[in-house]
């Protein structure tokens, strides 16, 4: 199986998130650090901040995704939904408070919950079943790409203006609208139109109950796993903790992202041939080690090793997560299950990164990478139970 096997709509997704990986990466790279070094936020508010808006982003994707299921259309809704965010982009250059940059966070988070069901949802209709790992590990490796090549071009640019933190919040907001291009003239969609009743819309208790008990068990394991992994945020802050630079922080998301992009394709790819438990119990074990690493560090090379092993863990489990959804829910379904699933480990990052922000102010970066690791701790220990053995439905 080569690469030329993915639908090209795939690929054209791939490209979408890219663009606005880099974009939305470019500012969240930097938010953290101008939050706590220009505004004068706590670290408190920073897990708040990070964690109502992706727990906004979550509570939309329900909707998003039922309405793309009732509709049996899925393009309208990632042209609305990254449309969105390129739109409120300059909010973020021009925030000059802690509620604006809330205000910013809220309204951008809106658009990704808009856009994520529906695209995941096309991600599973267009490709085939026993190619749906690699499908959703290159859209994830792509995806990645962008999100350190964002930090990248934060960190060039913070260097070369003397830390102009607006000015590169300005430039972020041009690969922005490029993603949008793309989805107009480069990704298409099949005919869903049903032959027969028309549409219901899904959140109704009786479509509900068609969601097997392997879907609600890969949400649960799915939850956990997002206590144990709270808002990359921390990893920032943790890398200012042991002295490194503000203009350099950018780099323990750029490490993790590169190595997440490149473990998620080829993990991916080997989730179609092996046995995709064993796959998901070795990547929950890398959090664990991260964790670890990360709560004991002492020095940059200490984080930036942590940050790298996070990664390696992020291209293990979070397209075999998306497989495991899919292959779990009915097709017209689909947009309302990956709806379900984001909002509840949405809710679930909600509580993390509040955790993470107040073990880090009353016990410091230690404690709150100790719990994340207690977290995956459970998690593997869960895996067992809620995940079939082969990882199908």
């Amino acid at each position: 199986m080569s690469l030329r096997s993915i639908p090209s709509s795939v690929v054209a997704l791939g490209f979408v998130s890219l663009f606005m990986d880099v974009s939305s990466e470019m500012i969240h790279s930097l938010l953290p650090v101008f939050l706590v070094s220009v505004l004068g936020a706590s670290a408190l508010s920073v897990g708040f901040i990070e964690g109502i808006a992706e727990a906004t982003a979550a509570i939309t994707k329900i909707f998003s995704g039922a309405v793309s299921d009732w509709m049996g259309r899925r393009k309208p809704l990632l042209l609305l939904g990254y449309g969105m965010a390129a739109l409120t982009k300059p909010v973020f250059p021009l925030a000059d408070t802690l509620a604006s940059v809330l205000l910013a966070r809220f309204l951008d988070r809106i658009g990704k919950g808009v856009r994520g069901a529906p695209r995941d949802a096309l991600v599973a209709e267009v490709t085939p079943p026993e190619l749906r790992g690699a499908a959703f590990g290159l859209r994830q490796s792509m995806d990645t790409v962008g999100a350190f090549a964002g930090p990248a071009l934060a960190m060039l640019l913070m260097v070369l203006s003397g830390d102009d933190f607006r000015l590169v919040f300005w430039i972020a907001v041009i690969p922005a609208f490029i993603a949008v291009t793309v989805i107009l003239f480069g990704v298409r969609e099949p005919n869903t139109e049903p032959a027969g009743e028309p549409r219901r819309f899904p959140i109704r208790r009786g479509q509900l109950r068609r969601l097997s008990a392997t879907f609600w068990g890969v949400v649960v394991l799915a939850s956990v796993l997002t206590l144990a992994r709270f808002s990359e945020a921390f990893l920032l802050l943790r890398a200012q903790s042991v002295g490194v630079e503000d203009a350099y922080a950018p780099l323990v998301l750029i490490v993790m992202n590169i190595v997440y992009a490149a473990s998620a394709y080829p993990l991916g790819r080997l989730a179609d041939r092996l046995d995709r438990r064993t796959l998901l119990a070795f990547g929950v074990g890398l959090l664990v080690l991260a964790d670890l690493v990360l709560a004991a560090a002492g020095s940059a090379s200490a984080v930036l090793i942590g940050a790298a092993v996070w990664g390696l863990h992020m291209g293990a489990t979070q397209g075999l997560l998306a497989v495991f959804v899919a292959d779990a829910t009915p097709t017209d379904l689909r947009g309302t299950g990956f709806g379900l699933f984001n909002l509840l480990t949405g809710i679930a990052l909600l509580a993390a990164s509040g955790l993470a922000g107040l073990l880090w102010t009353v016990l410091g970066p230690g404690a709150t990478f100790l719990a994340g690791a207690g977290f995956s701790l459970i998690a593997l220990v869960g895996l067992s139970i809620v995940v079939p053995r082969r990882g199908r439905a």
